[in-house]
């Protein structure tokens, strides 16, 4: 059987549509389609969770819960849940750049009446609301483990918000909120925020009193059953893509961040499993040290896992959150692999992730437990960054394929990620990832000695440098090459996804439908033939 596969890496949020933002109607077959025209068997998206502050994928309310903004309203208008005159005055929304203010304020009232519609229909004695009922109630009654504690959380957060808001009067909170948006600090927020942070909320509900949650539930039901309706939904949505997907014989990679956000369900509904004081507090985050991307390091800020109560119920937590994922992907990317063998523990409070220190996490005892349980499965590595021998030596004994990223390859002659000294074909290769500025702005910031050494090395004149570096990806031993979409439209650094480091202007790229062309989809195909791929 032919190991060797290539794909595209696109996020769903950069689908084209009328309605500010992707989502998954049929804008995401349409891109299916492409891939397909294309040979391409692998999509990789990034995480399809819950965003909340600064709008990344990699800080969401739940580790467990989708994004509702990625909801089509088409399929909603399609399913009698809103109707044409709620969609005829949408507003105009920028076809390259997504504006979340206005998305998110456009999407939730959509939602809202699709919501209320909802409930309306499963009460109702209408053919289609046996079928609607049992099928909702089968998921929330799957789903609970997580789906209870997320649809309170996010209920209670935003009626405390909203409660602020009250206080402050609105024109004043939302000058308060335009100033410290983007502001860092879990005290800062909490000045502004009443309630975006647990360690805010009535003492009852922060400390998961039965009583106390019992009769936040009862008084938030309607704002439960909405969240509760858009995760029935999402999923919903997203089960019929993979379908298509599948169906066309292209696999889904998804991507599970390591850490989950301080201001999630997650850690409101598993304290003991963090690095938490007595009042729920973080005492240690997250972070990486001084790298290629930045000289001061990364401060993430999530906090850290306290692995040894992971181990004591059977890394459980983690099994059920693998396990919830492979329901809606084919293949599972680990963000930030590293961890497992040793993380960057950074003292709470610090302003920039130089002074912490490393600690050893789970090593293989995790992957074990996961395999133990859910037997082997297809993962992903990402081991970027800095790595110690131990990390590889960890990611060969599991098997696991590791990253190799072309836009890193060109510092130096001899580099590790230059593609003639791969030492197994068990890996996969990428010009750049969704941290990577977009291969055409790269070549245009080298040195140029980097610049002449690259040109040298692909025998190339550079003026076609996005396809040269696709080629030159699809050319390798990897068994698996990614590209992402930018490269494949030559896009410039205004296309770029995300820059480390920088809280402002990330998780904004979108295309328009007129971009995927039947040019590149044959360059792409014709790759895939000469190389050996997708067969």
């Amino acid at each position: 059987m032919n190991k060797r596969k290539s794909g595209i890496l696109l996020h769903p949020i950069s689908l084209p549509s009328p309605y500010g933002i992707g989502d998954l109607g049929e804008s995401a077959k349409a891109f299916i389609d492409y891939l397909k025209k294309a040979d391409q068997r692998l999509w990789q998206i990034l995480p399809l969770g819950h965003t909340g502050y600064g709008d990344s994928p990699y800080q969401s309310f739940s580790a467990f819960a989708g994004n509702p903004l990625l909801i089509s309203p088409d399929i909603l208008l399609k399913k009698g849940y809103i109707e044409e005159s709620d969609l005829a005055s949408h507003p105009q929304f920028d076809e390259h750049k997504i504006k979340y203010d206005r998305v998110i304020n456009f999407k939730n009232e959509l939602l809202r009446k699709a919501s209320k519609n909802f409930q309306k229909l499963i009460k109702s004695k209408e053919k289609t609301a046996a079928s609607a009922k049992r099928a909702y109630n089968k998921f929330c009654k799957e789903n609970a483990d997580w789906l209870d504690d997320y649809a309170l959380f996010i209920s209670v957060k935003n009626h405390l918000i909203e409660e602020r808001q009250d206080d402050l009067g609105s024109s004043e909170y939302k000058k308060f909120r335009r100033a410290n948006l983007r502001s860092l600090g879990e005290s800062r927020l909490n000045d502004f925020y009443y309630g975006a942070f647990i360690t805010s909320w009535p003492e009852g509900l922060a400390n998961r009193d039965p009583d106390t949650m019992k009769s936040w539930a009862k008084i938030l039901k309607e704002d439960i059953d909405f969240y509760k309706f858009c995760q029935f939904e999402f999923f919903e949505e997203w089960i019929e893509i993979k379908k298509y997907a599948n169906k066309n014989h292209v696999e889904i990679i998804g991507d599970i961040p390591i850490f989950v956000s301080a201001d999630s369900a997650d850690v409101w509904a598993n304290k003991s499993l963090f690095s938490l004081d007595s009042k729920g507090k973080m005492t240690e985050v997250a972070g990486v040290p001084p790298d290629y991307f930045s000289q001061t390091g990364q401060l993430w800020g999530n906090p850290l896992y306290n692995w040894q109560a992971h181990k004591k119920t059977g890394y459980k937590w983690w099994i059920k959150r693998i396990s919830n994922l492979l329901k809606l992907v084919d293949i599972v990317r680990i963000d930030h692999f590293r961890a497992f063998e040793s993380y960057w523990s950074i003292p709470y409070g610090s302003e920039t992730a130089i002074n912490g220190k490393w600690k050893k996490g789970p090593n293989k005892d995790l992957f074990e437990a996961i395999r133990k349980e859910l037997g082997d499965l297809p993962i992903i590595a990402e081991d970027l960054g800095d790595l110690n021998k131990e990390v590889g030596e960890l990611r060969d004994e599991l098997g696991l394929p590791g990253m190799k990223i072309l836009q890193f390859a060109f510092s130096y002659e001899g580099n590790d990620y230059l593609p003639h000294t791969y030492k197994t074909s068990n890996c996969v290769v990428y010009t750049g990832t969704h941290d990577n500025d977009t291969t055409l702005n790269w070549y245009k910031t080298l040195s140029d000695k980097e610049r002449d050494y690259l040109r040298r090395y692909l025998n190339i004149n550079g003026e076609d440098v996005c396809w040269d570096m696709i080629r030159l990806a699809f050319s390798t031993v990897a068994d698996t090459v990614i590209i992402p979409l930018q490269d494949v439209l030559k896009l410039d650094g205004s296309a770029r996804m995300n820059t480390p480091g920088v809280s402002t202007g990330n998780w904004q790229f979108r295309y328009t439908s007129d971009m995927l062309t039947d040019e590149s989809a044959k360059g792409l195909a014709y790759f895939s033939k000469l190389f050996n791929r997708n067969n």
